[in-house]
């Protein structure tokens, strides 16, 4: 466990169970320099407890860089629940670790993740204040397509020459909360939408309201498109799958997209331009930073609209030096981290 914490500089690590309400829970905190850390709530399944500290390890060093590739005030964590088989009362279980969160004294601030809710968030509120996404914030979710949708235009000029995505074909996988937001919005610009879920219900509708194509689970990756949009669950490019890949471009909402950085150099030597997961879903990060510190409207939608250039100064430093953007963003990141 130490070895991971030194191998991805993460500050600290805590736990906590309680066996009432069947919470067993992790959050890690990647770098709380530039301020408190703020990142997303997991209420997962895991095979095992190695397997919920190391996604919530390499959440929380995301989250860090997230941010500050977004110039936010706030530093880089996230916690895990482990989803149990059977749970008495989910509210009880959210409540129990808005306790363990208020221990922490401000040090983390939590929010609204895979398998979590709004109604979660209320729970949490009872017991701290150090959570945003409840009710009263709001959902980040149409803010996070937002700024993906932001960052594909940049995606699609730098590597197509042209932001117009009328007529272009992209690729959803997943669509949850943000990708059948930014599907919505894609629709609107004009795109031709081939889409993926493991909901059924949720692709009949994307076909219904949005004219999407809809494409298997196991065949979208190898399906013929111009940007391919990750909206699941992380880890879905690697040497296998990058091999498999007709796209020209990646960029989409997913954590952790890439298996490993080698996956980034893949892509790169197979002219495959990818737009860095942590960069473009930021506006997720953003609006519950700035909803936190309440700041209105006008103020966060400002500050989305500049994921685009964010992008596209990642994407020309990386062309200047022949090097893929995923290694390129990194490097920025740790340097305003650590500088």
């Amino acid at each position: 466990m130490f070895a991971l914490m030194q191998s991805s500089r993460l500050e600290s690590l805590y736990l906590s169970v309680d066996p009432a309400t069947g919470l067993k829970a992790v959050i890690a905190i990647h770098c709380s320099r530039p301020g408190p850390a703020l990142g997303g709530c997991r209420y997962l399944s895991y095979p095992d407890d190695e397997s919920a500290v190391a996604d919530a390890v390499r959440l929380a060093q995301g989250m860090s860089y997230k941010a500050a590739l977004a110039g936010l005030p706030v530093g880089g964590g996230v916690a895990v629940i482990m989803r149990p088989a059977h749970v008495d009362s989910r509210a009880a279980l959210f409540e129990a670790f808005g306790r363990f969160i208020e221990q922490l004294d401000g040090r983390y601030i939590t929010a609204i993740d895979s398998g979590t809710s709004v109604a979660d968030m209320d729970c949490i509120a009872q017991q701290t204040r150090h959570v945003t996404s409840t009710t009263a914030a709001g959902d980040p979710a149409p803010h996070a397509a937002m700024g993906v949708f932001a960052g594909i235009r940049a995606t699609a000029m730098a590597r197509l020459g042209s932001d117009n995505l009328e007529s272009l074909r992209v690729a959803i996988q997943g669509l949850g909360n943000v990708g059948y937001a930014l599907a919505e919005q894609l629709h609107a610009a004009g795109a031709e939408l081939l889409v993926s879920d493991i909901d059924p219900g949720k692709v009949q509708l994307a076909m219904e309201q949005l004219g999407a194509h809809p494409i298997a689970n196991d065949a979208l990756l190898s399906t013929p498109c111009d940007i391919l949009a990750p909206c699941g669950l992380g880890g879905v490019l690697n040497s296998h799958s990058v091999a498999q890949l007709r796209c020209s471009a990646v960029a989409g909402s997913a954590h952790n997209q890439l298996s490993n950085l080698q996956v980034a150099d893949q892509l790169e030597r197979r002219g495959i331009l990818y737009a860095p997961d942590y960069v473009i879903n930021s506006g997720g990060l953003i609006y519950v930073a700035l909803k936190h510190r309440g700041e209105e409207l006008p103020t966060i939608t400002a500050h989305l609209s500049k994921i685009g250039a964010r992008l596209t100064e990642v994407f020309a430093h990386a062309q200047a030096e022949k090097r893929s953007p995923a290694r390129v963003a990194d490097e920025l990141a740790e340097r305003l981290l650590y500088r």
